[in-house]
């Protein structure tokens, strides 16, 4: 996705006067204290008609809270754990300190079953990312512990109407009950699929737009395993902010591929009233857009303020190559005793062997504080990979398979042995996840960490 080169070597914005920046008013704040209240329990939800499923879920329900904050503004979110087993909350594309990511014994210790955790944290960003657990990931996703996060621009950018569209492919049967979320036959390939697709917990659902308004979607793939491969019934849908990060010239939706983990901003004007805008997945539709009768206010689509992300310092940047492979191999049994579970995929040659209190792997590289690093990403696998980075984002440069402007994200998809080179400037201290957004590639070894000090 394009990325003004002349913006992108000079993108660090002005902060301003934080004490001037307009407040979000967040919904039905709890107590004085905090602005969001999280429990995580188990609870019944309907997806399909002929029974209920029984399914983890944010406060009660899905789909999720949508948590809205916003840029340079702190925010504060206490989380209950209501589950029979321990849990955290990542904030994903989120450049916050290492204590708030998430991540269980890395950088925090896990939420026990009945316990809380406060987080807290400023947003530097603004855009679409989302939050979700990073223990016992494929079934506390795969059951919808999942939820967008929203941060609001720094000075409000007006449009006429917003849908935020979670995009989850449900393990679930015919009578609603869950079906196994991974199989190691495909672990081993493109992950698990399931068998019901929904947006917003709906099955092709439709949404009212105001005709002729400015109309921001943000599309987030909440799904363990599916890449989507997203298109449009229209040919002026603009591809606003690729994974959280605008774009500074918008370009035109044709296809676009989105792999677990990423999101994707795009705007439109409503057609005349009484027709619709449908987006499609592979040719199946997802959502459809009903234009009606309503108030216009602004009628076109705003520009996008860029994000704050460091400009990398390509001409004293060290490069580190990191080369995602198959392996396929039984791991041997654990040093608990306990069998570890099958490992299929390595990362330099090496699968993540897990972690536990006092037991941490080494580091898949140390990096200095300041530096600027490219990242070779090679995948030498005939499946995708979107490689997530924790704590930073990536300023993707170049790939050898496709023709790429230099834009920003912190999840990059990774073809069928495509190279990719992606820059950045270690700025944030501390230990950060780096790895496969498919959930079970990232739990049978396509996961590690990277420590910036």
């Amino acid at each position: 996705m394009p990325l003004n080169r002349r913006q992108f070597l000079q993108s660090t914005l002005a902060l301003g006067a934080l004490s001037q920046l307009p407040r979000l008013s967040l919904a039905a704040s709890p107590s004085a204290d905090v602005d969001y209240e999280l429990t995580v329990a188990p609870a019944d939800i309907q997806l399909v008609d002929a029974g209920t499923t029984p399914a983890w879920c944010f406060n009660g329900g899905y789909p999720a809270p949508v948590i809205r904050a916003r840029q340079h503004q702190p925010i504060r979110i206490r989380v209950r754990n209501r589950l029979a087993e321990p849990t955290t909350i990542h904030w994903h594309g989120l450049r916050i300190p290492i204590a708030m990511d998430g991540v269980p014994f890395l950088s925090q210790a896990p939420i026990p079953a009945g316990g809380e955790f406060l987080y807290e944290f400023t947003p530097p960003d603004a855009g679409t990312f989302w939050y979700h657990p990073h223990m016992n990931s494929v079934e506390q996703l795969g059951r919808g512990l999942v939820g967008a996060f929203i941060v609001e621009e720094a000075q409000p950018v007006a449009f006429d109407s917003e849908q935020v569209l979670g995009l989850k492919n449900w393990h679930v049967k015919a009578d609603g009950s869950f079906d196994r979320l991974s199989r190691p036959r495909y672990a081993a390939r493109m992950g698990t699929p399931g068998q019901l697709q929904t947006v917003n917990g709906q099955q092709h659902p439709s949404y009212p737009v105001p005709a002729g308004g400015s109309v921001r979607l943000r599309f987030l793939n909440l799904d363990n395993t599916v890449t989507y491969d997203l298109t449009s019934s229209v040919d002026d849908a603009r591809i606003l902010a690729v994974d959280g990060n605008p774009l500074a010239q918008p370009v035109t939706l044709e296809r676009h591929a989105m792999g677990p983990g990423m999101r994707l901003d795009v705007g439109l004007l409503a057609p005349a009233a009484g027709e619709t805008v449908t987006f499609y997945h592979k040719g199946k539709p997802l959502v459809t857009l009903h234009s009606e009768p309503g108030e216009v206010r602004h009628g076109q689509i705003p520009a996008l303020p860029l994000n704050p992300v460091p400009a990398p310092d390509l001409a004293n940047a060290e490069t580190l190559s990191f080369v995602f492979e198959w392996d396929a191999a039984i791991s041997p049994v654990a040093k608990q005793g306990e069998a570890s579970g099958p490992s299929f995929w390595t990362i330099n040659r090496r699968s993540w062997e897990g972690m536990s209190q006092g037991n941490i792997p080494e580091p898949l590289a140390r990096l200095k504080l300041g530096q600027t690093y490219i990242f070779e990403l090679e995948n030498l696998t005939q499946y995708h990979h979107p490689i997530h980075i924790h704590g930073h984002t990536f300023t993707v440069l170049s790939s050898d398979k496709r023709a790429i402007e230099p834009f920003h994200t912190d999840t990059v998809l990774l073809g069928k042995n495509e190279k990719v080179l992606a820059a950045f400037v270690a700025d944030n201290p501390g230990r950060w996840m780096y790895h496969c957004h498919v959930i079970e590639h990232l739990k049978t070894g396509l996961m590690g960490y990277i420590e910036v000090s």
